[in-house]
């Protein structure tokens, strides 16, 4: 059953492709037509591709898998780090540091500089600090909260990434492809989509377009996010069960066993 609404994405601009003569032909499958030379996207084929994508997405949230969403376009930015907090992924907005795939471990070991010195603040060992020194640290802490803070509990490479853009994130699309880590991504029509898993056709300029289809995603997202509390709570319950009727079951043992005559030994 399709959970995306053909109305809601023609309301919210999806269909807007660009420049007919800005076009690149491998995007030609998802094009319906062209209007005033703009090209028009097919969105049936959105549909299909949204809920494909939506499903896969659930389930990657359900095992308990991370999906990292980056968009550093100003019309995307914000409204996909709101919408990935609230899911709890990790999401990069401000800029893609060359390396942040390929390069983890360094990376990560910029994430704990950042432990560092709030721990530093918590123990008063940044108060002992020259005033210079606490500026420069200062300074350092704002430039990596900035560039990693949305990823700071990201301990291992993501699952799966979701891009808005393919072409202004091009090299978050190339470390992810080299790692084989699937890609799923808003694909306008004058982008290559051939390097993207998982391709939606979308205009990927609109905030609106851009948010529609983020709510769709999300809440696929959310459900797996459900379903995995669900499974986890009918888990302890099972455990505790067991717990209980093992508990029980030792409790009749004792009850029923023989007193020991001490007279006849």
């Amino acid at each position: 059953m399709s959970r995306t609404n053909f109305q809601e994405l023609l309301d919210a601009g999806v269909h807007f492709g660009h420049l007919a003569r800005k076009w690149n032909p491998k995007m030609a499958p998802y094009i319906f037509d062209q209007k005033n030379g703009i090209h028009v996207i097919d969105l049936h084929k959105t549909i299909v591709k949204i809920d494909e994508a939506a499903e896969e997405m659930k389930q990657l949230a359900k095992s308990g898998r991370k999906i990292l969403f980056v968009a550093t376009k100003k019309q995307a930015k914000d409204i996909v780090k709101e919408k990935a907090t609230a899911v709890n992924m990790p999401s990069v907005t401000e800029r893609w540091a060359g390396g942040m795939l390929t390069n983890f471990p360094t990376v990560r070991k910029a994430i704990k500089k950042m432990g560092t010195i709030d721990k530093m603040k918590e123990d008063g060992t940044f108060e002992k600090l020259a005033k210079r020194e606490r500026l420069q640290v200062d300074r350092q802490r704002e430039k990596l909260e900035k560039n990693l803070g949305s990823i700071r509990d990201m301990s291992r490479l993501p699952s799966a990434l979701f891009i808005v853009d393919v072409m202004k994130e091009a090299n978050a699309v190339k470390e992810a492809n080299r790692l084989n880590i699937p890609v799923f991504a808003m694909v306008d029509t004058c982008c290559d989509p051939t390097s993207i898993d998982y391709v939606i056709p979308a205009n990927d300029d609109a905030t609106k377009s851009i948010e529609c289809i983020m709510n769709i995603l999300c809440g696929a997202i959310s459900e797996g996010l459900e379903e995995r509390k669900l499974e986890k709570d009918k888990e302890a319950a099972a455990e505790e069960n067991a717990t209980v009727q093992a508990g029980g079951k030792k409790l009749r043992a004792r009850k029923g066993a023989k007193p020991v005559d001490v007279e006849a030994e």
